[in-house]
């Protein structure tokens, strides 16, 4: 555990935690909210949202082909000590609320088909957060907002083409090794709510305890 007050904002593709998470920014300015995403990463850090934006251009096209499964996880990690290296940096006293950590990343590696070994082992042993939050988000809503797959990248369904069947399938195993990878943790978990607001009031809900 982390001398920090850290918390972990999770959830299947779709959930809306960059929505949320831009909310709290604005309604709770005591908490500090951390992510990958190009619109909440500072602009020092603009390496790490190029690197994002290689994986899903250039390496999920060719995945299987061009660049292994094992090459995609390389670059996923970077990701993942960037989070890391910022919980580190984290006056102690300031609240802070991550975007997945590597939880998500992990779990989407591992049905990528990158085997377990010494790099999963060694993100596991980074400093855990106090809690997670889990917007538990049926797979149909998520499949809605995302125009009925027209705007999923290939870490996000199975198969050669977004199709529901395939986008069903893979959240249902993403929530299933997401849980797996936290239930040592306090895990609150969050129903999906009918907006973006339903669901803030029930994450700031949760913090202000």
């Amino acid at each position: 555990m982390t001398d920090h007050q850290f918390f972990v904002l999770l959830g299947p593709d779709g959930a809306g935690k960059s929505s949320v998470l831009a909310e709290v920014a604005k309604r709770a300015p005591a908490w500090r909210t951390l992510s990958t995403d190009r619109e909440l990463t500072a602009e020092k850090y603009a390496l790490i949202t190029q690197l994002r934006r290689n994986v899903v251009e250039d390496v999920l096209p060719e995945l299987g082909g061009a660049y292994s499964a094992d090459f995609l996880a390389s670059l996923l990690q970077t990701a993942v000590v960037h989070l890391r290296d910022q919980v580190a940096a984290q006056d102690p006293g300031t609240p802070l609320l991550m975007d997945s950590y590597y939880y998500k990343i992990l779990a989407k590696c591992r049905l990528a088909g990158v085997r377990a070994g010494p790099l999963f082992s060694w993100w596991r042993s980074f400093p855990q957060p106090r809690g997670v939050l889990y917007l538990d988000v049926a797979p149909e809503s998520a499949w809605r907002r995302s125009a009925n797959g027209a705007r999923l990248n290939p870490l996000e369904y199975f198969g050669t083409r977004p199709v529901w069947g395939g986008f069903e399938s893979y959240q249902r195993q993403l929530r299933k090794l997401m849980l797996e990878e936290v239930r040592q943790l306090p895990v609150e978990m969050l129903d999906e709510q009918d907006s973006v607001a339903g669901t803030v009031e029930k994450v700031l809900e949760v913090l202000s305890r």
